[in-house]
This record gives structure tokens, C-alpha cells and sequence, in this order.
């Protein structure tokens, strides 16, 4: 499945840690706080759990959102929706 993570993160040690948590997913960023890409149910079980250790519950957000292909297809992509110099031709291939 397609998968977003967001997420608020106050803390630089543990933003940075949650970044490569999501990247070492095998998921793209797209926008600093922001991360995409396919994920079976274990592995997003996985990133869940190691964000979840993470974060300060009492301050921090993250939204894991899966989608399907074709809901992410239907995706309207608005003003600067990428960071141009963070997104892969692997990212925009997932829009076509």
C-alpha cells in the first residue's frame, strides 16, 4: 500500500531520528516532515511502533495515511507540493 507519514515533531534529536526511521522504511521525503512511498502492513506496523517510541505524546504528532494507487492518482497537488530538491523520479512516477 502507499503510504504518507507526517508529523510534528518538537525535539530536533528525535525529528531527525524519525526522519531516518522513514527513510530507512524505504520511503521517499517529499517536504521536510513529510515522507511517502509503499509499505506492506508489517513494515508500516514496524515504522509505527519505532515513531511511536519516538515522540513526546504530550507534544508531538505523526499521521501515518495509507492509500490506494488510485486514490493517490486522484490526489490534487496544490501550489509548491513538493520540495524540488528532495523529490525522486521515483516520486513523481507514483503520480502518473
Amino acid at each position: 500500500m502507499i503510504v504518507w507519514v507526517l508529523y510534528d515533531i518538537t525535539e530536533d534529536k528525535s525529528r531527525n531520528k524519525a526522519a531516518k526511521a522513514c527513510k530507512k522504511a524505504g520511503l521517499y521525503r517529499v517536504q521536510y516532515s513529510v515522507f511517502l512511498g509503499t509499505l506492506d502492513d508489517n513494515e508500516k506496523d514496524e515504522l509505527s511502533v519505532e515513531l511511536e517510541d519516538l515522540i513526546d505524546q504530550e507534544n508531538d504528532s505523526v499521521y501515518i495515511f495509507p492509500m490506494s494507487k488510485n486514490e493517490l492518482k486522484q490526489t490534487q497537488l496544490l501550489g509548491q507540493a513538493f520540495d524540488k530538491k528532495l523529490v525522486t523520479d521515483q516520486v513523481k512516477a507514483m503520480f502518473l
